[in-house]
């Protein structure tokens, strides 16, 4: 490609500086209206292209992996999951597929344990209250009471960077650290934190006053709180997920807190295909769910850094260097550069 810019579809607006920068190294098209575009809208804004930039919004799946012209050869992910993207398809299609982890770690680590500590605490109604009663008489012995979080068992479902994040910063708060994984973590990282690793979720989930989702979704982990592992959780406790809501079986999880086993979740993700769930919605004005409008990772900071690794990736790939995020199907050996990524 020397001497030529790389062609660069962009599906959804970046952040300002980001765009800036890529009209300088790239022949740039961006989707101005920052809607969600069609497959087909997708498919025909490609034409020319090689590169299409997509987010967490677009569904990259195989019929759409079919129907991209024969000139892209790269689909540069603007966010850190790829499960909006089917990647068999795309190396089966000959596509090299990258993402932007470890740029929303610690962002999305304050915000599970902002959320952690909205719940039980109860500033949400808190606030609410005030808005709503302009009259309000002040404090009193016995307004607002909710629960502390020092001396309560936090179980984190994937130890991974955020939630390995969650965990430095919830123990601070003086919670306990349990955690499943896939695989035990060293003790290098347990002994600090004081973390009891679980080898069986099932047991894990009876154990502990607050369970915390950082599992990446995959086949394995869809639904990996159904309505039987929300019934094995202790009486009482409550569900934090910043994660993808696909890991959260959502009606169960509704049925759960309906019917007072579960006293509520804090949820930055969740289910609105066809609208937010109107239970869902119910049990937020009620105060035993917290909403937030998938903020964890929206920090001008994050969104930056996330938009600067994707340049970093386009510019490899197109100079015949590996990316360095490189995504590979499950089952295919990364490279040495890329098996510490």
């Amino acid at each position: 490609m020397t001497g030529t810019k790389p062609k660069v579809l962009v599906t959804r607006r970046l952040p300002e500086a980001i765009e800036a920068r890529m009209a300088t190294l790239f022949e740039t098209d961006v989707n101005e209206a920052d809607g969600i575009l069609a497959p087909a809208d997708i498919a025909e804004g490609c034409i020319g292209k090689d590169v299409l930039v997509c987010s967490i919004t677009d569904r990259i799946d195989a019929s759409l992996i079919a129907a991209l012209p024969p000139s892209v050869r790269m689909i540069a992910q603007f966010g850190n999951g790829v499960d909006n993207i089917d990647v068999e398809a795309a190396w089966a299609a000959g596509l090299t597929v990258t993402n932007t982890p470890s740029v929303l770690t610690d962002d999305t680590a304050d915000m599970a344990m902002a959320l952690m500590l909205a719940l039980p605490r109860r500033l949400v109604e808190g606030t609410q209250m005030l808005m709503r009663d302009r009259a309000w008489a002040g404090w009193s012995p016995t307004s607002m009471l909710g629960h502390r979080l020092r001396g309560k068992a936090l179980g984190i479902v994937g130890m991974g960077r955020i939630g390995t994040a969650v965990a430095q910063r919830a123990r601070a708060f003086g919670l306990s650290i349990h955690y499943w994984s896939r695989n035990r973590r060293p003790p290098g990282l347990e002994t600090p934190l004081g973390a009891t690793f679980w080898p069986d979720l099932d047991a894990m989930l009876g154990a502990v006053d607050i369970v915390s989702l950082h599992t990446p979704l995959t086949r394995e982990t869809l639904q990996i709180l159904g309505a039987e592992r929300l019934g094995r959780m202790r009486a009482g406790s409550f569900v934090v997920n910043v994660s993808r809501p696909e890991l959260v079986d959502e009606a169960a999880l509704v049925a759960a807190i309906e019917a007072g086993h579960l006293s509520g979740a804090a949820l930055d993700v969740f289910e609105h295909r066809q609208g937010i769930n109107p239970k869902l919605l119910a049990l937020a004005e009620n105060n035993k769910v917290v909403l937030t409008a998938h903020m964890a990772s929206a920090t001008i900071e994050a969104r930056v850094e996330m938009g600067e690794t994707v340049i970093v990736n386009i510019r490899a790939f197109m100079d015949g260097h590996q990316p360095p995020h490189r995504v590979l199907p499950d089952g295919v050996p990364k490279p040495a550069r890329l098996a510490s990524a």
